[in-house]
């Protein structure tokens, strides 16, 4: 199969890649594991066959047509051939009556706009284990006062707890990347009451947006310096030294929920 440039396709056909990013999944019978972008089928086989059943979604037809046709012995085989930024993955869960366990291979286009997605659908989510390109895991995993900190992080971070697990160079795939790409493990937890208002996403968004600026003028759409000393928080401080607690207490300010 030729990857096709449009869905940003890198086909992983590294065996001993292949079998460590299987092991860190470990799927078992009984799980609800679904497997985002499964290309030619690479991890397929083995995760349906650890598991015993396997959802896949898959947005290329021509893939889409070999994978079924390749499994069409196997009943427990489900193919959604969707793109999966429009995946209900909250009815999936309830369909399978359990929460899901998300594996891929992401193209490096919808990573971003993926993670954020399945936010809205945390409940419905035991963990993620995706290979991600190295910057992106490194973003995610990234402490305060970092280069690398930013947004999705902050994003991420009362959500889950994210395990960095591979590294992975670019002769791992067809045709290789021009950058290095890595296996990230986002076991979610139930987040702080801060973190669901729309307010975080709002306050973090405006703070990022303009991460050279100072939180007083940053913020300044939403907060006053006044509002954002009374959170605990220094106006005169930048979006990258605060840990997302603080950007908890900002969205509280904003929320109107702190006196």
């Amino acid at each position: 199969m030729r990857a096709r440039k449009r869905f940003g396709q890198h086909f992983l056909h590294d065996p001993l890649v292949i079998d460590r990013i299987v092991a860190a999944v470990a799927p078992r019978p009984g799980q609800a594991l679904v497997e985002i972008g499964p290309g030619p089928g690479a991890l397929t086989g083995l995760l349906l066959e650890g598991a015993g059943e396997l959802d896949a979604v898959e947005i290329d037809r021509d893939l889409a047509a070999s994978l079924r046709t390749r499994f069409a012995a196997q009943p427990r085989f489900r193919l959604h051939e969707q793109d999966a930024l429009e995946m209900d993955w909250s009815a999936l869960a309830a369909q399978r009556g359990r929460r899901l366990r998300l594996v891929g291979n992401l193209p490096y286009n919808i990573s971003t706009p993926l993670l954020f997605s399945l936010l809205r659908h945390a409940t419905a989510i035991e963990d993620m284990c995706f290979m991600l390109q190295k910057e992106v895991v490194d973003r995610i995993v990234a402490e305060p006062d970092s280069d690398s900190y930013g947004r999705l992080g902050v994003m991420l971070a009362p959500h889950v707890v994210a395990t960095r697990m591979l590294e992975v160079g670019p002769g791992a795939f067809r045709p290789p990347p021009r950058v290095w790409s890595a296996v990230i493990r986002l076991q979610m937890q139930p987040p702080p009451d801060w973190a669901t208002l729309p307010e975080y996403g709002a306050v973090v968004a405006a703070a990022f947006g303009q991460r050279r600026k100072t939180l007083r003028n940053a913020l300044s759409a939403l907060l006053n310096a006044g509002q954002i000393r009374a959170a605990g928080v220094d106006p005169a401080a930048r979006a990258e030294t605060l840990a997302p607690e603080q950007f908890g207490r900002l969205a509280q300010a904003a929320a109107g929920m702190l006196h």
